[in-house]
């Protein structure tokens, strides 16, 4: 294997020292005769620099992404989004993941500052107390992703709306005995936002849901419909706050020996691929998660470049009507 080209092999062939190459890629001030000469080498061996090497500079050319999982189509989509922009742009993306933990969270944040990245994406879990005094010492530019920063800039789905839209469509459809899967108050987009926009929609049509919590595990969805049927066993509808929470309500149905949708009809959120392979096909509203990607990314990078960005922008969402909702 051919040694791996480093900053003293770029001098050497440039006839120059090592600590100018440094400030070459740090961003420092090189001669323009200098700067010619170590740009001819780069290009003429296609050297690329260690993203962590220069973490270190003033500009470092890298962008800070936490997300609060990797197990999820959604994050999986602004992630990708993110990262093909930022790419384009010659910006490296740093991905830390917290595993639904706030803490991890801001150990992540924490992290990312300590390396000097230049700017960071938070795809939050939530907005803490904690969190605010974190990013308003942040001292680079920070964007949330998904959840509402009254005190920065943030780009959300719009949870309540959505919510609504699928409480007025299970109303419409004639259901009476109806049950809502939604996930923890910590949430403060989807467990809240979203579930309120459910229940407002419901309650046009006179419908109060049984309800139940879970984490936005495919267990949680199976646990939490089987709490549900104890409490109330003749539902016609379960309204659930991520496909995945659906996977796990369509495996607990079948158990029952409950067909869907002729006696129990079931909606979601998330529009994953996923959902298009159950039978019948799931009926959800799918958010547009390379929007907020792209959105995210585009505005990290003209608040570096001190370009004046929205406080809040608002990510759109598309029906996708299935079979799992009875006519």
């Amino acid at each position: 294997m051919a040694k791996k080209m480093t900053m003293a092999d770029i001098a050497n062939l440039s006839g120059v020292g090592k600590s100018t190459v440094s400030r070459y890629f740090n961003g420092g001030y090189v001669k323009d005769e200098t700067r010619a000469k170590i740009q001819k080498v780069i290009e003429e061996y296609n050297y690329t620099p260690n993203a962590f090497a220069r973490l270190n500079a003033k500009q470092s050319n890298v962008i800070g992404v936490v997300v609060p999982t990797l197990n999820s189509k959604i994050t999986s989509r602004v992630i990708t989004s993110i990262d093909r922009y930022l790419r384009e742009k010659g910006y490296t993306t740093l991905i830390q993941n917290s595993d639904h933990d706030i803490d991890r969270e801001l150990q992540n944040i924490q992290r990312l500052i300590q390396l000097n990245v230049d700017g960071i994406l938070i795809s939050s879990i939530a907005i803490t107390k904690d969190h605010k005094e974190l990013l308003k010492k942040a001292g680079i530019p920070v964007v949330v992703l998904t959840q509402d920063y009254e005190d920065g800039i943030s780009i959300i789905y719009d949870d309540y709306h959505a919510g609504k839209t699928i409480g007025e469509y299970i109303g419409k459809k004639g259901h009476q005995k109806v049950g809502y899967i939604g996930v923890y108050e910590t949430d403060q987009a989807v467990g809240i936002e979203r579930r309120n926009g459910v229940l407002d929609g419901l309650k046009e049509y006179g419908i109060t849901p049984v309800t139940g919590k879970s984490d936005y595990s495919f267990i949680g969805g199976q646990t939490v419909t089987r709490e549900l049927l104890e409490r109330e066993s003749d539902l016609d509808a379960i309204i659930c706050a991520t496909d995945r929470l659906a996977f796990g309500a369509y495996k607990i149905l079948h158990e029952h020996k409950k067909r869907i949708p002729e006696e129990v009809s079931v909606a979601a959120f998330g529009g994953y691929d996923e959902s298009t392979l159950l039978t019948p096909e799931l009926t959800t509203l799918k958010f547009d998660s390379y929007g907020m990607g792209y959105l995210g990314a585009e505005t990290i990078l003209k608040m570096i470049t001190g370009e004046p960005v929205s406080k809040k922008q608002i990510v759109g969402y598309e029906f996708i009507e299935g079979g799992s909702v009875r006519s």
